[in-house]
């Protein structure tokens, strides 16, 4: 699945099952984390903008250092030394790490049907176990985008009811500004509404 559909799907629990916006932002971004062996990618973009020798860093790494127990344990680790609490925030980390792995077995397959991203559980150091799921639906696909879609609605409630939105992961101030926005615009459709 895509990042933003991860950060949304560990956000929304991180709210859920922490009680200080440092433990909410620190286990949504253990939601992400697994994608950042993904930063292959902008070597090969980069080299092909350039018009250097083609690279292909991010299709021999990506799944290969950061979607396994050893990087789940790391950044459970790194993000419970920030925490408030830390050994929920360890728990609640790796879970959402391997929520990642779910969602990933699920929804990341390439454009065509042999375009499996399997999990290689014990990478870097075994190939073995390798999760793939036959099954997997492409990454464009509409099981995806309803998944964000429905988590969006869920974080936009969220920020409505609860005064905290998506946006305290990378900012309080501008996750202050977003919620008092969107109330802003739920009472305006009140207002419209009662006319």
């Amino acid at each position: 699945m895509a990042p933003l559909t991860h950060l949304l799907a560990s956000w929304v629990v991180a709210v859920h099952t922490t009680d200080n916006p440092r433990d909410t932002r620190l286990v949504a971004l253990a939601g992400i984390a697994p994608d950042l062996d993904g930063v292959g990618l902008l070597v090969d973009l980069t080299n092909q903008a350039l018009g250097r020798p083609e690279t292909d860093y991010y299709h021999l790494y990506h799944h290969w250092y950061g979607h396994g127990l050893l990087a789940a344990l790391i950044a459970s680790v790194l993000l419970a030394a920030f925490a408030k609490q830390r050994l929920r925030v360890f728990a609640l980390s790796f879970a959402m790490f391997h929520l990642h792995l779910l969602c990933d077995l699920a929804g990341s397959r390439g454009p065509g049907l042999k375009d499996l991203w399997p999990i290689y559980y014990f990478g870097p150091f075994r190939y073995r176990p390798m999760w793939v799921w036959p099954h997997q639906w492409p990454l464009e696909s509409w099981p995806n985008q309803l998944i964000t879609l429905v988590l969006f609605a869920w974080s936009i409630s969220i920020a409505l009811n609860r005064g905290r939105s998506i946006m305290e992961v990378f900012n309080r101030r501008a996750d202050t500004v977003f919620v008092n926005l969107l109330r802003k615009w739920q009472n305006q459709i009140a207002c419209a509404a009662r006319r």
